[in-house]
Formats: structure tokens, sequence, C-alpha cells
């Protein structure tokens, strides 16, 4: 399978020199856990920042280098000035605030994308330049968002992943952020993007087509010439480890030291990293309307709350512990007395074997973030309840809320709502609790962090699209030969050929594409060949196909394959279909036609179309990508599928493509050599359905999974006149 190269922002060490000696000591955090198998295995390699490095003399960056090469961990050496712009600046400054829809704490303008490209510029380089043919990549999180597009152009082959570790915000968010398109882009170089839940990689979605003008389908979007797929992958935890060390007797004692002096109080607890998403200053308000509604438990609960130090010198993360500190003291002051506080703070990191004698020892868990990609705290609390029992409340807003279906979900905005989730949870019966807590330890103990990293690998190394290719053969001179002498020697062919834009250019007006006197002359020459059959499979309606080619001896299919006409019979409807649905989108069209000058709908038996041709192109383009959004949300239960042409946007029954005539027709005709051609994305459907020694052709300059290119619709026409010749 080839190494496993990781690209993160960080290398997952922590490195200190004490008496002039630098030491480096592997880190034991999710990420590091979760893919260390996979990094050992492959003998991959580990690529990132290896901190600041700018007081460390030639001696002490020679045995850093040393110890990381031990640990197959290659450094990305980034200077102050470049931390400060592309990590506090872009990621931590915009981003982080941005994707976790904290807007006011987004600032007015930032001078620093430059910095931000550059960096990620020296980590894409950097894996290059440690590339080998067979490796797969796999780029993390937020801060290197342009890796996979950049890696792209440098080793085209390479299959790489992105995971995004933090929310995907919803499209009118996102849309906010400057670079939109470019960050897009970036994450479109990869073969597969993963997220935390299905609701991020909805809004991921949701922006390919606002913003970038790309139509998903479910869980991919062709893109350069290529099938991108995204989807949710949520995030575990090493649930035997943390269950493993919760029954040592080291923890068990720490355990009953922290209940015995508590013994007269019903804990709560709150761990987190002391920043501005995770919800502390409401949490600690709601801990304040507890103890006011609820007289009766003063002096008998208690809150420890556990708040890393995180980000110290920015100025935005001082005033917010400042406001905590603040909280902590009027709590304790209005609630205390002389032996007891309510709130036991503590500014600190806490030892591993602490923190699981914490989660053992409290009644209650608040995990209260305002947004957070998955929060893997919940799930550790949960791991290391072996007594099964304890009550978690969680934040709805929290990615680990779609599994941890035994929490008590709050809105983390609404003070009140977690003041009285938490005397819920106070008064749960045992029963109840344990119950709870047994499904929760089942479902993370199942999905942990080990089958996190093998499904998303997994995944990864799969083909996108066997069928998909960036761009087919050109159809140069000596291609066409070679083609032809297959037509000669077939003693069977079969054409299959979209219509616009394939044998006639396209037109102003729809209506206004009647084919010429060549066209039906080259389409007649063609089909009185003994040796071929001809079939046109279009999205025009069959009145349109009937009134401009129905003299002809050809098969004729009309909106994508819905109807068909086989030569000399009648036209007959390939399924049932439910039409109902037409009234409530012709409405929604006729919107768009009002409010877009120059478009016009076009109304066919079981399906419509928006055609925008005549329109200013960019106002168009515009009106299209809100079309296709709203008609994707209000039709999500309705059985149509909305589908993309060139300069058209169509409604039609879901299960209706060009491929399933394809698929009959070849079938029909075992034997024979099928050859089609078309230009849009509704073709590529008719491409994927053609049996093993087909030709496909693609005609215009935009990527298909067709064998063969051909420049356009004259080309084209020339390319059928020497086929008829050949027949």
């Amino acid at each position: 399978m080839g190494r496993l190269l990781i690209v993160s922002n960080r290398l997952p060490v922590s490195t200190k020199v004490e008496h002039g000696k630098l030491s480096v000591v592997p880190s034991a955090g999710g990420l590091a856990t979760g893919l260390k198998g996979p990094h050992e295995e492959s003998g991959g390699l580990w690529i990132g920042w290896p901190g600041d490095t700018s007081r460390l003399d030639k001696g002490q960056i020679e045995g850093l280098e040393r110890e990381l090469l031990d640990l197959r961990a290659v450094p990305c050496y980034l200077s102050p000035g470049e931390v400060r712009a592309y990590y506090d600046g872009v990621s931590n400054g915009f981003l982080w605030p941005l994707f976790h829809y904290l807007l006011d704490k987004i600032p007015y303008s930032t001078s620093e994308w430059d910095a931000y490209r550059q960096v990620n510029e020296r980590f894409a380089t950097l894996t290059a330049n440690h590339y080998r043919p067979g490796d797969t990549v796999w780029v993390h999180d937020y801060q290197l968002a342009l890796v996979p597009s950049l890696l792209r152009e440098m080793i085209p082959e390479a299959r790489i992943g992105f995971f995004l570790h933090i929310p995907f915000p919803a499209t009118e968010v996102f849309r906010i952020f400057p670079w939109r398109e470019e960050l897009l882009l970036g994450l479109l170089g990869a073969d597969l993007v993963g997220f935390h839940t299905l609701s991020y990689a909805r809004h991921f979605g949701n922006s390919l087509i606002h913003i970038l003008g790309l139509t998903p389908d479910v869980d991919r979007v062709r893109s350069g010439g290529r099938t991108v797929r995204f989807g949710a992958y949520p995030m575990g935890i090493d649930f035997i480890t943390f269950d493993r060390l919760a029954r040592t007797e080291s923890v068990r004692a720490e355990v009953a030291r922290l209940r015995y002096e508590n013994q007269d109080l019903r804990l709560l607890l709150g761990v987190d990293r002391l920043d501005y998403t995770k919800g502390i200053p409401r949490r600690l308000l709601s801990i304040e309307r507890l103890l006011q509604k609820h007289p009766e438990l003063r002096g008998r609960v208690r809150l420890i709350q556990v708040a890393v130090p995180s980000r110290e010198h920015v100025d935005e993360y001082e005033s917010f512990t400042s406001e905590v500190n603040g909280l902590v003291g009027r709590i304790n002051g209005a609630f205390g007395t002389a032996t007891s506080t309510p709130v036991h703070y503590l500014h600190q990191s806490v030892s591993q074997k602490d923190l699981l004698a914490l989660y053992a020892a409290t009644d209650v868990m608040l995990v209260t973030p305002l947004r957070d990609g998955m929060n893997l705290v919940a799930k550790e609390f949960v791991a290391a309840r072996t007594d099964e029992d304890g009550v978690l409340v969680l934040s709805e807003f929290a990615g680990a809320a779609a599994e941890m279906a035994g929490a008590l979900l709050v809105n983390p905005y609404n003070v009140d709502a977690i003041a009285d989730a938490t005397r819920v949870a106070l008064l749960l019966p045992e029963q109840e609790r344990r119950a709870r807590m047994r499904a929760m330890r089942q479902r993370i103990e199942q999905f942990d962090v080990h089958r996190w990293a093998r499904t998303f690998l997994g995944d990864l190394r799969q083909e996108n699209d066997p069928g998909s290719r960036e761009a087919g053969v050109r159809m140069d001179r000596e291609v066409r030969s070679q083609l032809l002498e297959r037509v000669a020697r077939a003693h069977e062919v079969l054409l299959l050929l979209d219509y616009d834009g394939t044998l006639t250019p396209y037109t102003r007006r729809p209506d206004l594409a009647s084919p010429d006197k060549d066209l039906l002359d080259l389409l007649a020459s063609l089909s009185g060949s003994a040796r071929a059959r001809v079939h046109i499979i279009s999205g025009r309606s069959r009145g349109t196909l009937e009134s401009w080619l129905g003299q002809l001896p050809i098969g004729l299919h009309a909106e994508h394959g819905l109807w068909s006409r086989p030569v000399g019979g009648e036209w007959a409807l390939c399924r049932p279909v439910d039409a109902s649905w037409k009234q409530k989108v012709l409405e929604i069209l006729g919107l768009c036609v009002e409010r877009t000058p120059g478009s016009m709908i076009e109304e066919k038996s079981f399906s419509l179309a928006w055609h925008y041709r005549m329109c200013d192109p960019e106002f168009a383009e515009w009106q299209a990508r809100e079309l296709k959004l709203h008609l994707t949300h209000a039709l999500s239960n309705v059985p149509v599928a909305v589908l993309s042409g060139d300069k058209v946007v169509e409604v039609q029954p879901h299960g209706v493509n060009k491929g399933l005539v394809a698929a009959a027709l070849c079938g029909a005709h075992p034997g024979a050599l099928a050859i089609a051609a078309g230009d849009d994305e509704t073709d590529e459907h008719l491409f994927a359905a053609l049996p093993e020694g087909a030709i496909s052709i693609h005609v215009g300059s935009r990527a298909s999974r067709a064998h063969h290119n051909i420049r356009d619709t004259v080309a084209m026409r020339r390319f059928l006149m020497a086929l008829a010749s050949s027949l």
C-alpha cells in the first residue's frame, strides 16, 4: 500500500531544553494515538512544525533532527513572524472564530493571507520532496487547507486525503471569508475530504454549489476533471487505554480521595481549553442561576472547572481570562462560605491520572461548548466511567452530540436550560443513569479512534471513480484513423448521440437549434448503412425531437431517456412517473425568470428546464447557484433529480438518465461496437454505462470520463462523415 505521509500543523512531539540539553517527548493526543499504528506499520513519515526553534543553537537543532528522524518525523521550520501571521493571524484569528460561528470575534481586516498561502506552500513542497510513488498523503485541519491542491499540482498521481477537525460552517457564514473560493479549491485537491458529522459535510457541499457553482452528487463532486469524495468520519478516542487506566490502583485511590474530601457534595465537572468557543462563561452563569433558583443546593454542589491555558500571548485571550476569573470570584463571593466554595477553578494543565480520577469521581460532567467539531472530552468521560454511572450534559452544537444518545442535550447559549439540565442530571435515578451510560460506552468502544483512522484510510485508498479521466485522448488524425479501422472491422455499429452541443452548436434560444440540411443528410447517411443503428439521446422534449428528426429511420430518446421511440415505432414512457411536483417547481422557476432577464422555462411532459443562455453571464451563474441550492433543499423528499447542463438547470424524475437508455440498447445489440458522443454533465451517465471496448467521445474542452476528446461540433460532424464513409 505504500507509506502513509501525515501532514499537520504541529508534529506530535514536545521539546524542552534543560541545562542546555534538548529532549523530545512524543505526544499522547487523540490524533497521535489514532495515527500511530498506520504511521509505524507503513514506515511512513509525519510532517509538521516542531515548535519554536528560534532560540536553539546549531548543535541543538542537529540533536532535534536526529531524534525526530528516529520518530520518523520531518520538521517544517517556521520563523516567529510566519507563526504570528499564518497561525495566530489567519488560522486562529480568522478561520477559528468564523468556523465556530463567533462572528463578533472576526477581525475587521487581515493582511496575512499571503503568509498563510506561503506557509501552506512550504508544507506542500516539503511533503512532495519526501513523496514516493505509491505513498498515501493525509493532510489535517484548517491551518493547511491549501495543501491538497498545491500537492495535486506537484504530484498529480498521489492519493491525498484531508480531514477537518473543527466544524465546517453553514454557507451563509462561510461566505464571509474573503478567500472562500481559494480555500474551497484548496480542499478539492484531495481525493477524500473528511468531516466529523454529516451536517458539516452537507455545509461543505452547499458551499460548493453556492460559491463555486459545482453540483455534488450525494457524497462526491466533479472538479478539475477529477471526482472528489467527501463524508462524515466521527473521530473517537482510544477507549481501551482509557478504560484500562481508569481501573488502575493509582487512579482508584485518587477517586477515593476526591470522594472522601467531597463526601457532603455533589460534584460537577468541566474540562476545557481556556478558549472562547468552549462556553465557560455561560456554564459559570448557569451554576449561578442554579444556586439562585434552588437555594437547597447551596453548599451541596461544587463545580470543578479545569481550564487549560491556551494562546496566552493573544490579547483576545487575556481579556477572556479576566472575564472568567471575574465570574468565578463573583459566584464564590455570593454563594461561598468559610468552609466551602461552589466553584473550584483550576487554571492549569492536569496529569492524565488526575484527569481520569476527576472523570470517575464526578456526578455530572458539563460539556457545553458554543460550537465544537467533535469534543473528545465527552468521550473520555464516558470511557473513564468503568462503574457505568454519572451523567453527561452535552451541548447540542458539539459534534459528539450526534453520537451520544445517552447525554442530556442542551443549547449552550441558554443559561437557564443548562441550569435546569444540571438539576435534572443530579436527580436522575440510578437505573436511568446506568442505562444511559452503558449505551454511550458501547458506542464509543465500538467506534474508537483506531476504527476512525482505518475507515478513513480505507476509503481514501479506494478508487474515487474508476471510470473517470482528467482528459480524454485528443482526436487527432492518427487517433481518428485507428477508430475508423475498428469501425470498418465491426459487424454492427451502435451510435448513441447527444444532440445539443454535440451535433449542433448551442443557440441563444433553445428553439433555434433545429437541424440544418447538412445534419439531416449526415444522419440519413449513417442510418442508411445496414451495419449501423443510430439513436439520438437528448434532453429535448419528444415533440421537438419528433418534429425535427422524426422523418429519419433512427431511434429517438427524449427527456434524457424518459421517453423512447424505436425506428418506425411509437413513443413510449420508460417507467411510471409522478408529476405532482411540477406545479411547485414551476412557481420557483417563474420567480427566477422574473428576476433574471433573458431566462426562460422549457416545460416537458415530466421535467422542467430553466435556460439562462441569453442572460448576463455573471448574474445568471449566481442565480443558477441559488436555484440549485434552493431546489435541492425544497425537493429533498421528492423523487426528482436536479441536473446542471450547459446554461441550464433541469428538474427531472429521479432514476432517469441517459445511462439507462445506453445500457438497454447495448444489451439489445450484444457484440455491436458502441460509439457514444456527448458534451455536458448529463452525458457522463451515458459514458459510464458503455460496455468494455466501446468508443466514448466528449465534445468540447471540459474534463470527462469519455476516452476521447474532440474540439467542437464541427469536428464531431467531420468525424461522423468519415465514419459514414467507412460504413
